[in-house]
């Protein structure tokens, strides 16, 4: 059979940090790699190439298969749809992280088939079922529009599957993390025994760490073409042992590459000695979720650590010469008294590079039950879940004044924080105007939200 593989075209009014962090479509490649050996198989990343009428006329595809976050629902539709314009012969399916956290949401009369998970059994019997075109039984973790999309109920979560990174070779040039480009990424570990109280990911992956064997993990690395490799666990620095014996294997394979990763506060300052000994070994930069200034939402968040071991792991970090990438939360109970803390918190934090989102209550989880009362944002409304639009109602300041709060960080933040020099040194003056314009894109978007509001 004849699969064509889509990542969705970015939703243009959503607000998002994709001029920054601009990742290949793993998920996409770990379906390729299990089917490549049966069937003529093709990503399309619309993200890169809006070509997809084009793919549909001359690769003539039998199977189209969409990925999708939370704000690529309509667009997830929208492409099913012109698919069956096009050739109503042609299967959709449809998949990714929202199908798992809302299953519901591809329920559609073009889409015939949502994985809420994928491991590879369920796709090789789904694909093997539509290629001898026998009747289609229940398969666990498939709902298809033929029954109507029930399933077994069987609960599972994805499967880890070595992604097949030849299947964008076309793209990879493009695909970057912050200053690094080009940027494969790759996982280490899934799942998360942290459990912070907003996190998707621990919900989705599991809440203890399943790590990968460190043989398969290398094996990998040495087979990725690019010089900077994103480690997108949820926590890569969450285990000293196995740090010690990564950082052996990198040694005795003279691996030389730039290694990213996420990490804890917690896992940081536990192990101070190796963090140093992986900054030898390639790690150059760290995004630390350090969230808040506040003890009390540290607490209210479940994050195990405190404002002062916050900036123990920003210590720890400068002195073995590695970046901090501090990510932060903004709380929907701020007043402006908290926004000037904020920053000044910051500063005196001084992360290499800031980013920030608005305290964010995705739908089925229990925050959002929390804020359901205040929420700005109905579940329908996709393409406003993008972590970066403010969905709960502030409590202490109107919502105008809190856009307003957030346009004055954007500014401190680019014009006092993140650094030039720093940004030049690092990468080049290039990366330099291409942050510097993705900066430029956001800046507006929020003087848009803040008028909108005014004007409501």
């Amino acid at each position: 059979m004849k699969i064509l593989l889509v990542r969705p075209p970015r939703v243009k009014q959503a607000v998002t940090l994709g001029e920054f962090m601009f990742c290949e479509p793993i998920g996409l490649e770990m379906v390729y790699a299990v089917l490549m050996d049966r069937h003529e198989i093709k990503i399309l990343d619309m993200m890169i190439e809006n070509t997809l009428e084009k793919e549909l006329e001359t690769f003539k595809p039998h199977v189209v298969g969409i990925t999708s976050l939370c704000i690529d629902v309509n667009m997830v539709k929208s492409i099913a749809c012109k698919v069956k314009e096009i050739n109503s012969g042609i299967i959709v399916i449809a998949g990714g992280t929202q199908a798992f956290l809302n299953l519901s949401s591809f329920y559609d009369i073009n889409i015939d088939h949502v994985f809420k998970y994928t491991t590879r059994d369920n796709l090789n019997l789904l694909f093997d079922a539509l290629e001898s075109k026998k009747e289609l039984h229940l398969i666990d973790g498939i709902h298809s529009k033929v029954n109507q999309y029930r399933s077994t109920n069987v609960f599972g979560r994805n499967e880890y599957i070595i992604p097949n990174r030849l299947s964008t070779q076309k793209y990879r040039q493009h695909y970057s993390y912050l200053g690094y480009k080009p940027c494969a990424i790759m996982q280490t570990s899934l799942g998360c025994s942290s459990n912070c109280d907003f996190c998707l990911r621990w919900r989705i992956e599991g809440a203890k760490e399943n790590d990968i064997d460190l043989e398969c993990v290398m094996n990998q690395i040495k087979d990725i073409q690019e010089d900077s490799i994103m480690f997108y666990d949820n926590n890569f620095l969450n285990n000293r042992d196995r740090l010690e014996k990564f950082c052996d294997l990198i040694e005795q394979n003279n691996i030389v590459k730039n290694f990213i990763c996420y990490g804890s506060v917690k896992s940081i300052i536990s192990h101070p000695e190796t963090i140093k000994r992986l900054g030898k070994c390639g790690l150059k930069a760290v995004l630390v979720g350090y969230e808040t200034f506040s003890e009390k939402e540290l607490a209210d968040y479940k994050k195990k650590s405190t404002v002062e071991d916050n900036y123990k792991a920003s210590k720890i970090l400068k002195e073995a010469k590695i970046d901090c990438w501090a990510s932060f939360m903004l709380h929907p109970d701020w007043d402006t008294k908290d926004f000037k803390n904020f920053r000044s918190f910051v500063k005196k934090l001084k992360p290499e590079i800031t980013t920030f989102c608005p305290l964010t209550p995705f739908p089925n989880l229990p925050m959002y039950q929390k804020y359901k009362d205040r929420l700005l944002l109905r579940i329908e409304d996709y393409e406003m879940w993008s972590f970066s639009k403010v969905s709960i109602k502030p409590s202490k300041i109107s919502l105008s004044r809190y856009y307003f709060e957030i346009l004055k960080f954007i500014l401190f933040v680019n014009l006092r924080l993140n650094s030039a020099s720093y940004m030049i040194n690092r990468f080049g003056f290039m990366t330099l105007i291409r942050i510097t314009k993705g900066s430029i894109k956001i800046l507006p978007l929020y003087i848009k939200l803040m008028l909108e509001v005014r004007k409501s």
